[in-house]
């Protein structure tokens, strides 16, 4: 498609930049550039209020395929709402909390829930009050998704979920969990799964314990459910491997580019490193660096040529496969511009607080998961293989 902003675009955009300026103020303008991918953590209670702050201005949603206004909502064109992430990005305001019930719960209600599940659920997610985790990988299936042993069994109007989930972002926080559990044991791999809708606060069955990372951080967790209530089912009892996989598919689109928007501003921040240190000098470095903004400039051309267009089955696995690299060497190239200082804490290191990291040396160590969570590169690989290519399913 031909991707050009529009007046309606510039207008929006300006309607856009001057709420956030209006509401970035006090407390909120504290939390600037608070949150995000390895610090998701952070601010918790503050960015939670914040939520409700975009919702009341009805910018949860903007992607929703629905009715404008159904759910208190607003909703804008697929160029709006990269107008608005553009935006939002620039006054660096706080990384979202509700990202995962808007971006990934809600459409897929839209598309494969019944009208219930999205009076119940829709409402509260648009006014921020709601927020959601998402259980998929477990300890013996990450990846290879379709191997989870996470049972659920009926009882009265829904299922008792028992089983573990890990890597489960914001799992501390949310108020309710989407579930992937096999439904039917006597069905292998894909077949007998289920999509259910989880509440979090069931003392007693459902435990969350945070996952210490090397960088120092907790923004993961390990869930477990002991007979935790699931009273929904989305798209009917083992449909739930369609359901997933239609969740997936939005993780792509305009949430790619505004990820982009963050890789850009991390970016700059390694080559004004690279700049105050001298490393710029280097003529290897400074052909890695410029490689990676051309690379950038790329995946961003690509993401706008394709937005909104279907893109075939392996589309998201292409995608993953450029950003998960991209990014990873973005870390690393954000330890070779500082040399030997890059082992060097911003302060001295102590059995109190032995994981004083600054920006850059997260960045490297969160990077390192970039070509593992989200579905790994050789995961990734093996779909393009199978569906684009046509090559030999691997016998599994």
């Amino acid at each position: 498609m031909d991707f050009l902003f529009g007046s309606a675009d510039e207008e929006f955009r300006a309607e856009a930049r001057e709420w956030l300026t209006g509401h970035l103020v006090g407390d909120y303008a504290a939390l600037a550039g608070v949150g995000g991918p390895g610090s998701e953590h952070e601010g918790a209670r503050g960015r939670r209020e914040w939520e409700r702050e975009l919702g009341s201005g009805g910018w949860i949603g903007l992607g929703w395929e629905c009715a404008e206004g159904a759910y208190g909502n607003r909703v804008g064109s697929l160029t709006q709402q990269v107008v608005w992430a553009e935006e939002y990005a620039r006054v660096r305001a706080p990384g979202r909390m509700g990202h995962i019930g808007e971006n990934l719960l809600a459409p897929t209600l839209i598309a494969a829930g019944d009208e219930a599940q999205r009076r119940r659920f829709l409402p509260a997610i648009a006014r921020g009050e709601e927020l959601w985790c998402q259980g998929y990988s477990e300890p013996e299936a990450g990846s290879d998704l379709a191997g989870l042993r996470t049972a659920a069994v009926r009882d009265g109007g829904g299922y008792r979920v028992s089983g573990q989930k890990i890597w489960t972002s914001l799992a501390a926080e949310a108020d309710w969990c989407f579930v992937l559990a096999r439904t039917d044991p006597g069905e292998r791999r894909h077949r007998g799964l289920s999509f259910l809708l989880v509440p979090m606060d069931q003392p007693g069955r459902i435990e969350v314990r945070p996952i210490r990372q090397m960088s120092g951080t907790a923004e993961f967790n390990e869930v477990f459910f002991d007979g935790a209530r699931a009273p929904h089912v989305v798209g009917g009892e083992g449909a739930g491997w369609r359901v997933a996989m239609g969740l997936l598919a939005r993780e792509r689109g305009v949430s790619t580019l505004v990820q982009q928007i963050g890789f850009a501003a991390e970016l700059a921040a390694v080559i004004a490193a690279a700049v105050r240190g001298g490393a710029v000098r280097d003529p290897v470095l400074r052909e890695q660096l410029v490689r990676q903004w051309a690379e950038l400039k790329v995946m961003r051309w690509n993401a706008l040529r394709t937005l909104g267009a279907a893109g075939g089955a392996g589309a998201p696995s292409v995608a993953k496969l450029l950003w998960g690299g991209w990014h990873q060497r973005l870390g690393e190239l954000a330890m070779r511009v500082r040399g030997a200082a890059a082992v060097l804490g911003p302060v001295d290191w102590s059995a109190r607080a032995p994981y004083e990291l600054d920006a850059l040396q997260r960045l490297f160590l969160f990077t390192r998961a970039d070509t593992l969570y989200g579905g790994s590169d050789e995961i990734q690989r093996n779909i393009i293989a199978e569906r684009v290519l046509g090559l030999p399913r691997l016998e599994r």
